[in-house]
């Protein structure tokens, strides 16, 4: 078959609704084949951090810690420069995202585990190699029959200095069996109170007076059964997700749209909705009806987005001086428009292990319906005031030893 022919069968594949594809044993067995295998590059979107892509990157996660935004602060630190949030690397390529196997069938961001080795600072080029490891068949009350997916990637500096390892999961549901399941079909946008919303701005507010900062966090002065002082954002707007959007790089417009379209008419459709403009099946995070059409109750957040709010609530508490060693993070419920997360945390442990004083956390996201639609942990590295530990900038050599699929 010749290029014209593949193009043209390419265009009839791109419909007027997103792609009703199945997950039948034969798409399973496929998808299952791809494990081993190395993905192409997502993007890449943001590869090089510049004081520039850092404070965007930031912008886009809402974060306000001046040592992730500001020049001069970083300067002044302890680090001797501007250091990018640890969530970074997932500007170059949101790692857990559907991109193999199963055509047509919706996929959602289900979650990331990272172990973190170094700093990225400005002047560094960050590069990925992601590979398939794993496709298991469950059953949900969502939309029966799924796949849950998963990837891992290692990202590298242009020194070739490892950076950090991170799985990726995401979960792979029909879309129509999700639509007739109807599990969410009875949540409404929410009213708030007034006492509600001042609860909301207040902690928001507050939130530039909590952060740790040049203030050091010693290991000594931390106890199991501590508490993190909360972060919310929201409620979330459209502010919000197309602001990620920009913060990380990220904006097909026109030929690049359908040149991918071509590549991958399963994940793309002519919106009637846009006069047939060709759209990507992710539309679903701004477009109401895009998002009804896959099962949710209306337009939702970016999961990378809610992981990158967990890692500043652990950030903002551990100080400069802290260093975010691993960082877990499961999108157990829906985020809609008009839901708040409350980012919360509390301490479950602390421990010394080659030689480095870390602290275990446990942490959760809360929304205002007090429902946990984000469970997850951390390990952070704290300095010590016993001169037998060491004092450290970068924990490249610690290991977790964490397994590859959890």
């Amino acid at each position: 078959m010749n290029t014209v022919d593949t193009k043209e069968r390419a265009r009839e594949a791109v419909g007027g609704a997103p792609a009703e594809g199945k997950i039948t044993d034969e798409a399973i067995a496929a998808a299952q084949k791809m494990i081993g295998l190395q993905l192409r590059p997502e993007g890449p979107y943001l590869q090089d951090a510049t004081a520039d892509t850092l404070r965007n990157w930031c912008n886009g996660i809402g974060d306000l810690n001046p040592l992730y935004r500001e020049q001069g602060y970083g300067a002044a630190s302890r680090h001797g420069a501007q250091v990018a949030h640890p969530m970074f690397p997932m500007a170059y390529g949101w790692i857990g995202r559907t991109r193999w196997g199963l055509p047509g069938v919706h996929g959602f961001y289900a979650g990331n585990d990272w172990e973190l080795f170094r700093h990225i600072r400005p002047g560094d080029r960050v590069n990925a190699i992601e590979r398939v490891i794993g496709a298991d068949v469950k059953e949900s009350k969502f939309s029966g029959r799924l796949v849950l997916q998963y990837v891992e990637a290692t990202y590298t500096n242009q020194r070739g200095e490892l950076i950090a390892r991170a799985l990726g999961t995401c979960t792979r549901h029909e879309r129509k069996a999700a639509r007739d399941a109807g599990k969410y079909s009875d949540i409404k946008t929410y009213e708030y109170t007034q006492d509600e919303y001042d609860a909301l701005d207040d902690c928001i507010m507050r939130e530039p007076e909590n952060i740790r900062g040049s203030k050091v966090r010693y290991w000594e002065d931390v106890n199991e059964g501590d508490n993190l002082e909360p972060i919310v954002r929201g409620p979330l707007s459209l502010m919000d997700t197309m602001g990620f959007l920009v913060g990380s790089g990220r904006g097909h417009t026109h030929g690049v749209v359908f040149q991918n379209a071509m590549k991958h008419p399963g994940h793309f459709f002519r919106n009637p909705e846009a006069g047939g403009g060709i759209e990507y099946t992710g539309i679903g995070h701004h477009r109401e009806s895009t998002a009804k059409e896959v099962g949710v109750p209306g337009v939702y957040d970016y999961g990378p987005q809610r992981s990158s709010w967990m890692a500043s609530l652990v950030t903002n508490w551990m100080g400069d001086a802290g260093f975010l060693k691993r960082i877990r993070t499961e999108m157990r419920r829906f985020n809609t428009m008009g839901d708040s997360t409350w980012c919360k945390g509390k301490v479950s442990r602390k421990y010394v292990k080659d030689g480095h004083a870390l602290v275990d956390l446990e942490i959760w996201g809360e929304n205002q319906r007090g429902e946990i639609t984000t469970p997850g942990l951390a390990t952070v590295v704290l300095p010590s005031r016993d001169p037998n530990i060491r004092v450290f900038f970068d924990a490249g050599a610690l290991e977790l030893d964490l397994p590859v699929v959890r």
